[in-house]
């Protein structure tokens, strides 16, 4: 995550310019959620190749943490989160520009270190003792759908440890540190060979809707509003399907 310290430097420094030609320019600052990291620097990438005006600097944390930043502030332009109830804690203070939209939807996994060293089968192994559990704190989104999901299978958690975000529960995972972690469909893509993922049918019962949307304070309204329209087109779709998240949430 970047320090916020940095951030309220960079906003004084003339992040509001715009492009002479009427087209989006200057600096803008994107707030999203931690499972978003891998697909958003892709589309990072891809938007300033059609607006090389722009700069666009990421911030990636838990929702809630993030959500909280930009009631207080912080100098975002755009906000995605990881679920509606984050998004709404933002909109109910007066902080996002019109009501955000849904741009996709995720899914929980069970992830496990390669070669699934535990014998791992299952949800109901969030309810043991053992093997080593970790999921998301409470207040985070993916923490949130995790207990949502438990509730449906009828498990009560026992986790090791509680994580700040959803990329903190899959490292413990990669790192062998924990037997097993709740993530998201799309952190199983990003890792690749280094976990394996387990699907179980209570994840349908607690679907994450992803928002985005425009901060009330941004100070690049113009890139903002473009980043979000472009977020919702058929090519950053297509990025953000080849990384697992749903996009058809029409």
């Amino acid at each position: 995550m970047l320090l916020l310290g940095t951030l309220l430097v960079s906003a004084c420094d003339g992040r509001n310019d715009s492009a002479q030609d009427g087209a989006p320019g200057g600096k803008l600052v994107v707030f999203a959620a931690a499972s978003l990291q891998e697909s958003f620097t892709e589309l990072k990438k891809e938007f300033e190749q059609r607006h090389p005006d722009v700069g666009i600097t990421l911030n990636f944390a838990g929702s809630s943490t993030l959500a909280r930043q930009v009631r207080r502030g912080a100098p975002a332009d755009v906000f995605a989160s990881a679920n509606a109830a984050q998004m709404r804690n933002v909109v109910e203070a007066g902080g996002m520009v019109g009501d955000p939209r849904t741009f996709v939807r995720n899914e929980l996994r069970i992830a496990v270190p390669a070669g699934n060293p535990a014998g791992v089968e299952g949800i109901e192994v969030f309810g043991a003792e053992q093997p080593r559990i970790a999921v998301c704190a409470a207040e985070v989104p993916c923490g949130a759908a995790a207990r949502r999901a438990l509730d449906a299978a009828g498990v009560e958690l026992r986790a090791d440890t509680l994580e700040d975000d959803v990329k903190a529960v899959l490292t413990k995972v990669r790192l062998g540190e924990v037997d097993a972690g709740l993530v998201y469909r799309t952190d199983i893509v990003a890792a690749g060979d280094e976990v394996e993922g387990i699907d179980f049918a209570a994840a349908g019962k607690a679907v994450n809707d992803y928002e985005i949307g425009r901060v009330a304070d941004a100070q690049n309204s113009a890139a903002a509003r473009e980043f979000v329209t472009f977020v919702h087109s058929r090519q950053a779709q297509r990025i953000l399907a080849d990384h697992g998240f749903e996009t058809d949430v029409s």
